[in-house]
């Protein structure tokens, strides 16, 4: 045996802001990945381009609450939500889109090639569920999807 540790695989979560749901299910994603002992790390990134997420605050107040209420302690500041951009498509290994009415529209006007090619869920933002009710169903998602990439 040569020692070497198995390569890791990521999974890319997209919303539309990078603000809520996408870095709500990033964080839980590797917290729960980690403790699974699976090798995969989240990444995640907006639909809308660039320059509106520029905007936005770092993180949605109610991801920080949630991820507080879950004793989960983020490593330093949180970063400002990020542009998806091709790269990420090509390095990541699964890629999920958290809610297909809103956001295939936006994967077919700007990466019309990826379209087919990711998985979509359905979980809505607050224009029509408060964070109470969605952040626990969007944990209870990536649950699953640990639960299914550590049974291989």
């Amino acid at each position: 045996m040569s020692g070497t540790a198995a390569p890791v695989r990521t999974i890319l979560f997209l919303c539309s802001g990078n603000y809520y749901r996408s870095r709500f299910a990033e964080i839980v994603f590797n917290i729960r990945a980690r403790a699974a002992g699976i090798d995969w790390v989240a990444s995640s990134a907006g639909l809308l381009p660039a320059d509106l997420l520029a905007e936005l605050d770092p993180i949605s107040p109610s991801v920080l609450e949630r991820v507080r209420v879950l004793g989960i302690a983020l490593e330093g500041r949180p970063r400002s939500p990020r542009a998806v951009s091709r790269q990420d498509f090509e390095a990541a290994h699964r890629i999920v889109a958290l809610k297909e009415a809103e956001h295939r529209p936006l994967m077919r006007r700007h990466f019309p090639d990826w379209e087919d090619r990711i998985v979509y869920w359905t979980v809505h933002d607050v224009d029509v569920s408060p964070p109470n009710e969605t952040l626990p169903l969007l944990e209870r998602a990536v649950d699953e999807l640990v639960e299914e990439l550590r049974k291989g």
